[in-house]
């Protein structure tokens, strides 16, 4: 028997259905949104009714006669994959609006009612928001975070050096740590120990073409596609440059723009936009872009193993993309948007911050280094933020380092482990 690893969400979810008549979770394929869902049924829902659009008869039926579909599955009830039949949405809104006026004179509970999952790509955010506006909680799932595989509870990632004191040691390797982002993070992977990686992520590609994208592009364009795929891939970590990627896959540019908003809207890649304000006038204006599953880039990458890639070129773009990726799983994990509140910094001087948090009315410059011991003089770039008139938070140096280290009175050295 599978043993289900706790999800560092589940609060949050259980807080929206508590406020909401509806709630979404999006996210990428094989995440765990369907088996988080039903763990959630054991243990905090009761009764709940279970329908997914896998299932060609329920999907056929909930695009021709929505009224009799929602009549054969009354809620509360979770619908899986729920991009298939977004028709739905109005008719879940008049279910809602009904059970709120009865409400009123009985006092039934109204909120979680439906529980949706599917991607954002295939389902308007905009037709959600206007369909179902004060009615609906959205939330983003992503693979397991390191925290969560290591069964350990994830508080918002906020640099607080007296909280990350007080945390365990842990003696994680370089070794060690590679092994896990080779692996990557979505949870079939560690429910077998003898899995084989490749046949994983092949199968996992295929599925995402094949039930996801072909609805989309020309199925002659499915090869392009998954050679779009790889030029992204060998590109995380680094700034948006489509005219380069467009150039490898032989694409138009607009095509190529297309396409990187699939990978977006399913999830698979994040956009880092560029830290700006009215007083620095000298940033650069593209994203930087990074893999949400550094399993699934190094498959696409072509590295073989863990080793080979801890040992390559694109050792440090991974590692950043690791990191940047689980502090974008920490912002998620709590309900918050985490485009909101992330960005990195670049001038035209050349001066650069791989990661900024603004939270609270502060800004928390991160450098993130694979090496043990980081040059000090890498948090030089950190005064740049004084010129934004901003107030300045924690420092740190994201690092392989075994313990946390001062810098100076204002930055530190953090071992990886305790993102």
């Amino acid at each position: 028997m599978n043993k289900y690893i706790e999800r560092n969400i589940e609060e949050k979810i259980v807080a929206l259905a508590e406020s909401f008549p509806v709630v979404m979770i999006t996210g990428p394929r094989q995440v765990g949104k369907t088996t988080l869902l039903n763990h959630l049924v054991k243990e905090k829902f009761k009764n709940v009714n279970y329908v997914t659009f896998d299932n060609m008869r329920d999907r056929m039926l909930a695009i021709e006669d929505p009224e009799l579909f929602l009549d054969n599955y009354p809620a509360p009830l979770i619908i899986d994959e729920f991009q298939y039949a977004p028709n739905l949405l109005s008719y879940i809104k008049m279910i809602v609006d009904k059970k709120r006026l009865e409400g009123l004179q009985s006092k039934e509970k109204t909120n979680g009612l439906y529980f949706l999952t599917g991607s954002q790509s295939f389902l308007s955010m905009e037709d959600v928001s206007e369909s179902l506006a004060g009615r609906v909680g959205i939330i983003d799932l992503y693979g397991l975070s390191l925290r969560e595989i290591n069964n350990r509870k994830a508080n918002l990632f906020i640099p607080n050096i007296e909280y990350f004191k007080s945390q365990e040691k842990q003696n994680l390797t370089e070794k060690q740590l590679f092994e896990i982002i080779f692996k990557g993070s979505y949870p079939e992977i560690y429910k077998d120990n003898k899995m084989d990686l490749s046949a994983f992520y092949e199968s996992y590609i295929r599925t995402y073409i094949e039930r996801d994208i072909r609805m989309l592009i020309n199925v002659k364009e499915e090869l392009k596609f998954r050679k779009f795929m790889v030029s992204v891939a060998v590109r995380t970590g680094e700034e948006l440059n489509l005219n380069e990627i467009a150039r490898d896959v032989e694409i138009s540019n607009p095509t190529a723009s297309e396409w990187l908003s699939i990978l977006v809207n399913t999830g698979l890649v994040f956009l880092l936009e560029p830290f700006s304000n009215n007083i620095i006038k000298r940033v650069v204006k593209r994203p930087k872009l990074y893999f949400m599953d550094t399993g699934l880039a190094s498959y696409l990458a072509k590295y073989p193993n863990s080793e080979i890639l801890r040992e390559s070129s694109y050792a440090g773009h991974i590692f950043e993309t690791f990191v940047v990726s689980e502090i974008i799983k920490s912002f998620t994990n709590n309900g918050l948007n985490a485009s909101n509140y992330l960005y990195y910094y670049r001038d035209n001087n050349d001066r650069e911050i791989d990661l900024i948090i603004d939270y609270n009315n502060k800004l928390y410059p991160i450098e993130i280094k694979k090496g043990k011991n980081p040059n000090s003089s890498i948090i030089n770039n950190f005064k740049v933020l004084d010129e934004t008139k901003r107030d300045r938070g924690t420092g740190l140096v994201i690092c392989m380092i075994n313990e946390v280290y001062p810098i100076d009175c204002n930055n530190w050295y953090v071992p990886v482990y305790l993102i």
